[in-house]
């Protein structure tokens, strides 16, 4: 999808949501968040699970200078002193070899993930440890481009959710998945919408990883 596709799918979706439509208004078209699908995309997505996308980028990078490529022998060709060196937790580093492992053996079909549902990619994902529907999710809706993807277990989501819809308090994973159905079967342009105005209320914008770097 390019960007003027993209523009035209989102006016589509906010004709028909009035609180989207407003997020338009006040913050602007979001850039159109993707990444290429694929072994670096998902090596990305893990560490960034639970810190910033920034630490999770410089760590990246470090990761790929090292070990000349991000392919899976090549990052399993490197020693797990040598990832922490590079600020890789032990933590991550289990996942991002058990992941490896996974590619190179044929165990995990990146390719043919774009063949499968929605469902059937995430349980392919989740079958590896440290990679759970956050992460499985964020690559169906980045990566495989899929149109109504709603991860309710992100906190930048939830949060967003809140300030938009003017509630209370900020819903939990159950609530927001509740609150996600109106906004079916366009819930992955809701979540881009919501992210960008999430940014755009602390003056933050949308961050981009070069992945070959």
């Amino acid at each position: 999808m390019d960007q003027d596709a993209w523009e035209r799918h989102v006016r589509e979706a906010v004709a028909l949501h009035p609180e989207l439509a407003a997020e338009l208004d006040h913050h602007g078209m979001p850039e159109r968040w993707s990444r290429p699908p694929g072994f670096p995309s998902l090596v990305l997505l893990i560490l960034e699970q639970q810190v910033s996308l920034a630490s999770a980028a410089a760590a990246y990078a470090r990761v790929r200078t090292r070990a000349g490529a991000m392919t899976p022998v090549a990052l399993l060709a490197t020693t797990p002193e040598e990832l922490r060196e590079d600020g890789v937790s032990r933590q991550k580093d289990r996942y991002l070899r058990a992941l490896s492992a996974a590619v190179a053996s044929g165990e995990l079909d990146l390719v043919g993930l774009a063949e499968q549902s929605d469902a059937e990619v995430a349980a392919a994902l989740t079958a590896l440890p440290g990679i759970g529907r956050w992460t499985a999710e964020a690559y169906l809706l980045a990566c495989l481009d899929r149109p109504d993807v709603w991860p309710v277990g992100d906190r930048a989501l939830q949060v967003a959710v809140a300030e938009t819809l003017g509630l209370e308090d900020v819903p939990i994973a159950a609530e927001l998945e509740e609150i996600g159905e109106r906004w079916r079967p366009h819930r992955s342009t809701a979540a881009r919408l919501l992210w960008h105005g999430y940014l755009a209320r602390r003056g933050r914008q949308e961050t981009v990883v070069d992945l070959d770097a």
